[in-house]
């Protein structure tokens, strides 16, 4: 079956650094953008990384830029997201995702403690 799985969620106190990972089953991420999309407790969806299969280009909002970094590793069919400084407006559930065939993983928890 065709899913994105994502791991590395976790408990963190703030400027500590976490790596999410995003395992793909039956799927390439060769010929895909790539995303990495995140909601606040109680706020709507926040695009937090772009990646493009090939050229490798990334895009990173405001918020993230300098802090975070998405890359993939076609091999593993595997995408990550670096985050480090984490600070608690980083609190949120963190999804990987193909925009262009609409596919989603389930999520990970990131909590940024106080």
């Amino acid at each position: 079956q065709v899913q994105l799985v994502e791991s590395g969620g976790g408990l963190v106190q703030p400027g500590g650094s976490l790596r999410l990972s995003c395992a793909a089953s039956a799927f390439t991420f060769g010929a895909y953008y790539m995303s990495w999309v995140r909601q606040p407790p109680g706020k709507g969806l926040e695009w937090v990384s772009n990646i493009k299969a090939g050229p490798g280009t990334t895009y990173y909002p405001d918020s993230v830029k300098g802090r975070f970094t998405i890359s993939m590793d076609n091999a593993k069919n595997t995408l990550y997201l670096q985050m480090n400084s984490l600070q608690p407006e980083d609190a949120a559930l963190y999804y990987c995702a193909s925009p262009g065939s609409g596919l989603w993983g389930q999520g990970t928890q990131v909590t940024v403690s106080s």
